[in-house]
């Protein structure tokens, strides 16, 4: 699952970033409001973890513009504040629940996950599909076929990492750069083409067709014509 952090202290992002990308997840960071807002609206994400205190936008402007645009992605505001008044000003805005700084790691996922778990109660879908392919993010599960011919195809979790890079951007264009950020660490300096090895690995396992090279730019995921 796709998550955004838009928070302006930079050490705490990457370190949000890096804790976050071990539970599984896949994440993009940014530090300001403006540049927040713009990658939230490309709905591709399936949760936020906003800062309100943010160059550019602040946090409220940022969450009151989403669900202004109609936008019902689960948001969870981070704030050095403390006071009634700063939490019910951030949850009147569209906020999902809030964070006061210092907060524990390990509270702020328990909130990540029971907040992405309320919005698949909610009954939005995380699976996606593709041709003969069902990938189910939630669950981390791929099956392929239908009817009494399905089946699952198992994928180690890299596999499955790089596969949900390409499926939550459908038809889009991911570079090896994001692919490499998202499912290694930001921090990586073995060889980059270890992206093209699972790459070849999930044609074998999911069908030659299915994923592109864009010579020079990166990988597209197509459902076949």
């Amino acid at each position: 699952m796709r998550l955004l952090i838009v928070e302006d202290e930079k050490r705490l992002a990457l370190s949000l970033a890096k804790g976050l990308t071990a539970e599984g997840f896949a994440v993009d960071v940014v530090h300001d409001g403006t540049e927040g807002l713009h990658r939230a609206s490309e709905g591709t994400y399936d949760l936020v973890v906003l800062d309100i205190m943010l160059p550019g936008l602040n946090g409220y402007r940022v969450c009151a513009a989403l669900r202004a645009a109609g936008h019902d992605v689960p948001i969870l505001m981070l704030t050095a504040k403390d006071g009634e008044y700063d939490e019910a000003e951030g949850l009147d805005t569209g906020a999902d629940d809030y964070l006061t700084k210092p907060f524990s790691y390990v509270v702020l996922v328990a909130r990540v996950k029971a907040l992405l778990r309320r919005r698949g109660a909610a009954g939005a879908s995380p699976v996606h599909v593709v041709g003969e392919l069902r990938v189910d993010t939630a669950a981390r599960r791929v099956l392929k076929g239908e009817g009494a011919g399905e089946c699952e195809v198992v994928l180690t979790a890299k596999e499955f990492a790089v596969l949900e890079q390409l499926v939550t951007r459908l038809g889009q264009v991911v570079s090896k750069g994001e692919i490499l950020e998202h499912v290694w660490d930001f921090a990586y300096e073995g060889d980059p083409n270890i992206v093209e090895v699972y790459v070849s690995a999930l044609r074998r396992k999911l069908g030659a067709g299915l994923i592109t090279t864009v010579r020079g730019a990166g990988y597209r995921l197509e459902a076949p014509r």
